[in-house]
């Protein structure tokens, strides 16, 4: 009982996944194909239902038509017989009957009661025993009458009829073949008229995609979307989107004001602390110098972390300048010379690495100071996310095209699979950092890349570590930021050249 419930239990979670199988091509189906096809299904239904009532009673009707034809002509037939039967097999009153009904294809004949055949048509086939009539035999539809004259045997006869069956087969075989014709083409002009009526309702929706596709394009959600003439659903969806953009265009510009005041605070702030700091990390450097013991050690302490504070500042004065938009004084010089500057800056701090320098005369156009904390920070983060002993390469070299290639690689352990993702976003430290950075290197080294119209790419490096790839343009000399005014070119303030975090 148990196995028999489980199995009828189960056949409607079959039937349903059956279902679900087969609708799964059909929702992938545009709508507009849908809509025909739907439409041409509903007339296919009555079509076919409308065909087969048609063909059923239009076939009885031949068929009836056919029977009483034939009846009717062996009554014809043992009308046209007399009492006269003479000796010799004529019978009087059918002149010709031999060649009666040749030209339809009918057949004809005469028995006595005994069954004995009298006449007949030409090459008339067996029609049945007339003892014992059928209605259908040897492919002809037979019709048996019985002709009596007098009381007795010999004044009887026996008339048999027919017609062959297969005129009225292939009459009914051509009007079901017409019929399904019928079906068919109508269910195709109805697929057909049904997409031109489905084109047409969707048109509507159509320009509202197109227009939504220029909005993804441009991200400019204050263009205005097509709205139909006439109030219906589709117009309703259109003033329903156009209040969606207009409140993601306020928002957008509550954002961007949001962001454009934070990007000002944190520039004034930088801006402002530097000087402070400076001095700051002036006396302190005096007081070290001063002091011994103890109060060496705390000054000392405390001078590092006023170092590292100033670099935080660079740092998020750097990042604000190019959230700005503000483009620093460009010059012409060799990338070479700075990966060789930078590498001898951190010499300190490399000396349990090896660190490989590999680098070739690569003229760029750019601000030195800005793509020397490039190579700083990726140096630095190869440093500070490899174990000791490791090898660390620097390579600069010019491309075909004129454009510049800096890589920085190692043979560390490289970078995690999921932190990939987000690799160049501020404030993301890796688990293996040993240095205590800000999270900001990377993203100083993007955003650089990008000011000066290059990019930076990271992936594995042949050895199995990681590998950083900055490409810079081709090497054409700019005019310097100037005033639109006086032509003066405007210096940006230099960053500090510090190594940062």
């Amino acid at each position: 009982m148990n196995r028999a419930c489980s199995t009828r239990s189960a056949e409607p979670a079959t039937s349903s996944a059956l279902s679900q199988k087969l609708g799964r091509p059909l929702s992938r189906l545009p709508i507009r194909v849908r809509l025909a096809l739907s439409v041409a299904t509903v007339v296919f239904v009555i079509l076919a239902v409308l065909a087969v009532a048609v063909g059923a009673v239009t076939a009885h009707r031949l068929r009836s038509d056919f029977n009483s034809q034939v009846n009717s002509q062996a009554v014809n037939i043992a009308n046209l017989l007399h009492p006269e039967i003479g000796l010799g097999g004529g019978i009087a009153g059918l002149q010709n009957f031999a060649n009666y009904a040749s030209v339809t294809g009918a057949a004809a004949q005469i028995s006595t009661l005994d069954g004995t055949p009298r006449e007949r048509t030409q090459n008339a086939p067996y029609l049945g025993n007339p003892l014992h009539p059928k209605s259908q035999v040897s492919g002809y539809r037979v019709s048996t009458v019985d002709v009596a004259f007098g009381p007795g045997d010999d004044d009887q006869l026996i008339v048999q009829y027919g017609l062959p069956v297969g005129p009225l087969a292939r009459e009914i075989g051509n009007l079901e073949l017409l019929l399904a014709l019928g079906v068919l083409g109508g269910t195709l002009l109805a697929f057909v008229a049904g997409t031109l009526v489905a084109r047409r309702a969707i048109a509507p929706i159509s320009g509202l995609t197109a227009a939504a596709r220029e909005i993804e394009r441009t991200r400019d959600p204050s263009r205005s979307l097509p709205e139909p003439s006439a109030d219906d659903e589709v117009a309703e969806l259109s003033r329903t989107l156009s209040g969606m953009l207009a409140s993601l265009s306020e928002a957008r510009d509550e954002t961007e004001a949001t962001l454009e005041r934070q990007r000002a605070f944190v520039a004034d702030a930088s801006h402002e602390l530097r000087t402070p700091l400076t001095s700051v990390l002036a006396n302190l450097e005096l007081l070290v110098d001063s002091l011994k013991g103890a109060d060496r050690d705390a000054a000392d302490s405390a001078l590092r972390s006023t170092r590292r504070m100033r670099r935080l500042v660079g740092d998020l004065l750097l990042l604000a300048r190019t959230d700005a938009g503000q483009t620093p004084v460009n010059q012409p010089l060799d990338l070479a010379d700075i990966v060789i500057d930078a590498a001898s800056e951190l010499e300190s701090v490399s000396r349990e690495h090896v660190v490989d320098l590999d680098v070739r005369p690569t003229p760029v156009v750019g601000n030195p100071d800005d793509l020397q904390r490039v190579i700083t920070n990726l140096l630095e983060n190869a440093l500070r996310h490899t174990p000791p002993n490791t090898r660390v390469t620097a390579s600069t070299r010019p491309l075909p095209d004129g454009s510049a290639e800096l890589v920085v690689a190692d043979d560390g352990p490289g970078i995690p699979p999921e932190l990939r993702p987000e690799l160049f976003a501020r404030f993301v430290r890796g688990t293996g950092d040993r240095g205590g950075s800000f999270g900001l290197g990377l993203a100083i080294v993007a955003a650089v890349a990008q000011a000066h119209g290059g990019t930076v790419e990271a992936d594995d490096s042949p050895h199995g570590g990681a590998r950083f790839t900055v490409r810079l343009p081709p090497a054409v000399a700019e005019q310097p930021t100037g005033d639109p005014e006086t032509g003066e070119a405007v210096p940006i303030e230099p960053l500090s050249s510090t190594p940062a975090a």
